[in-house]
């Protein structure tokens, strides 16, 4: 596969490139395996809509076709289980859950490009780890909730989408 760089300039970031050397959606670390694809995320309704609205120029407009999107403000009512179920991004970065120089908007961005292809050895095993201590939430709902129960736990099943988990199944 030849290397292609990537060149972002948006709201967070200016001037930064990174190459993709992956193929896209493929050649993933063997202990990660989310069940939703970022196209898939944003067409369920995450992060209420406002996560990705300055950047889609960096991803394939695929992504963006039937992504529930809020422009202006951050709406509940495009997420898919219709809760909140973010925490602001100054919390993300107090804990230090945020790269600040490659994915300053958090976990989500991180996929997204690694998804597309970036690899950067030590941060995707970090952000592999933290991803599968997410899994305690889908515990949690399987033993609370029965099966398709959607009003069980709602909360809990939208963050679990906005980590790549589909707990539509459980």
């Amino acid at each position: 596969m030849k290397k292609k760089t990537i060149r972002v300039n948006d709201a967070f970031q200016k001037g930064y490139a990174y190459e993709l050397t992956e193929p896209v959606g493929r050649n993933f670390h063997s202990d990660f395996e989310p069940e939703l694809s970022p196209k898939e995320m944003l067409a369920l309704g995450v992060f209420g809509g406002k996560y990705m609205t300055d950047c889609k120029r960096e991803f394939p407009k695929s992504w963006f076709a039937r992504a529930k999107l809020s422009p202006e403000r951050h709406d509940d009512t495009l997420n898919f289980f219709r809760r909140h179920a973010s925490q602001p991004l100054s919390v993300w970065v107090e804990k230090g859950w945020i790269n600040a120089e490659h994915d300053p908007r958090g976990w989500f961005q991180w996929y997204c490009r690694y998804y597309m292809g970036r690899r950067l050895p030590g941060e995707d095993e970090r952000q592999i780890r933290r991803w599968k201590a997410i899994r305690r939430h889908l515990a949690q709902v399987r033993k609370h909730c029965r099966p398709g129960d959607f009003s069980c736990r709602s909360a809990q099943r939208q963050a679990l989408l906005h980590w790549a988990y589909d707990s539509r199944k459980v």
